[in-house]
């Protein structure tokens, strides 16, 4: 029996929809569900891979010309992303998130959700690992 097709099968969606709905309430504690329980949008320098799985890419990172200042931006929907950022995203578990963070928090000061909107939010490292690890 045919498949009814409504999108083409390869494209996959880069979006938390959960996550979207945090950042528009701006509730903490929902933010905190959202990136223990759902994926997040992250920008890549360079894309992982395709014959390696090990091989998730180059995170993108922001740092300030004027401070030294380092910031990782993550996005609830590849949509939200600015398309002055380099055009590759991942779609990473919350596993890689506290991974990452663990790994980075001492050079990373601040991370930005939809930095360019619609419901732009900003916390520390330090606080994602918490809300990770409730």
């Amino acid at each position: 029996m045919p498949r009814k097709k409504g999108r083409k099968d390869a494209e996959l969606e880069f979006r938390n929809t959960v996550l979207a709905d945090a950042l528009q309430t701006q509730d903490m504690a929902a933010v905190a569900f959202a990136l223990r329980h759902g994926p997040t949008v992250v920008p890549l320098l360079r894309m992982g891979a395709r014959d390696n799985p090990l091989d998730s890419g180059e995170v993108w990172t922001y740092r300030d010309p004027d401070t030294g200042d380092i910031a990782l931006l993550l996005f609830s929907d590849a949509a939200h992303k600015p398309a002055t950022l380099p055009p590759g995203v991942a779609l990473q578990s919350p596993a890689w998130l506290r991974a990452f963070l663990q790994a980075h928090s001492d050079r990373i000061t601040t991370v930005f959700f939809d930095i360019a909107g619609p419901h732009p939010l900003q916390a520390t490292p330090a606080d994602l690992l918490a809300a990770l690890d409730l």
